[in-house]
């Protein structure tokens, strides 16, 4: 299994490539919280290591204090980062349509 370190940053649309975001802006969501980056974690049952809900990713300290969201969680996966943050954002997207429809 493959451990790597994810921010929230790294999923969400309203941060730039250059800054962090990891996915695509079609697949990325918007304002995505520790919380739901958690439960879609665990939902998909990766192996959570670790959570640190005060860390701040140093990619962001540039940007907007709007813009900058605290947190990452170190997770294990079968698959690759890229892969593991996709299925993220989908397991994200997916609960947001849930409780929207509640």
């Amino acid at each position: 299994m493959k451990r790597f370190v994810i921010w929230v940053n790294e999923i969400d649309a309203r941060i730039p490539r250059k800054y962090g975001r990891e996915v695509p802006k079609n697949l990325a969501v918007d304002r995505p919280s520790l919380g739901e980056i958690l439960e879609a974690a665990q939902a998909l049952r990766l192996n959570i290591i670790n959570i640190d809900r005060e860390a701040l990713n140093p990619r962001v300290s540039a940007l907007n204090e709007n813009l900058r969201i605290k947190g990452r969680i170190v997770v294990e996966s079968n698959h690759g980062k890229s892969k593991t943050l996709k299925l993220i954002t989908q397991k994200v997207r997916e609960s947001r349509k849930l409780h929207r429809k509640k």
